[in-house]
């Protein structure tokens, strides 16, 4: 059953709603972990549509870092998003901004944390941004997070049985 599969592309291009439709079409009971941190609230009301539009027959799970504290194993999970996980390692709300963490070690952490997950004996559809398609941004914190969310992306793209880019929702299958 052990299955990774990669959702990737742009804001507003389908991902999420593609991953949700692939877990329905694998299980009558999916999981949903959400990564997100609620900053706003505009964010929780996103949220809060996410979840009306999913309905009862998923379990929702809500989990900024720890994902491999909950079992799924047998289970069909959608993990959206990467992109949002990746933020909750690179910027710590409880730490002052001289003890926040280097890339470095915010991605040996996510890597870390996404092995001992996908350890599990599940179907894992994991959902992230292709932030690092547009321009390269004068901001040296966004340049910082665009290489840690992109060698993220690599790293489980190199893991996954698949990868789909989605591109005005439509799939485009990359692996």
């Amino acid at each position: 059953m052990k299955k990774l599969i990669l959702i990737t592309g742009g804001q507003r291009s389908g991902k999420s709603r593609y991953a949700e439709q692939l877990a329905l079409s694998l299980s009558d009971e999916p999981v949903y972990v959400a990564t997100a941190h609620v900053w706003d609230d505009e964010f929780r009301e996103r949220v809060r549509r996410h979840q009306e539009r999913r309905g009862s027959q998923w379990t929702n799970i809500e989990e900024e870092r720890q994902l491999s504290r909950h079992d799924l194993s047998g289970r069909v999970a959608v993990i959206d998003c990467i992109t949002l996980w990746c933020t909750n390692f690179f910027f710590n709300a409880e730490k002052p901004d001289d003890e926040q963490p280097s890339v470095d070690e915010a991605l040996e952490c996510l890597k870390s944390e996404f092995d001992l997950f996908t350890a599990q004996d599940a179907t894992f559809i994991f959902v992230t941004n292709e932030i690092g398609s547009g321009g390269v941004s004068p901001n040296a914190l966004q340049r910082r997070f665009t290489d840690l969310q992109g060698w993220m992306n690599q790293y489980v793209a190199s893991r996954a049985d698949e990868v789909i880019l989605m591109v005005s929702g439509i799939p485009v299958k990359i692996k």
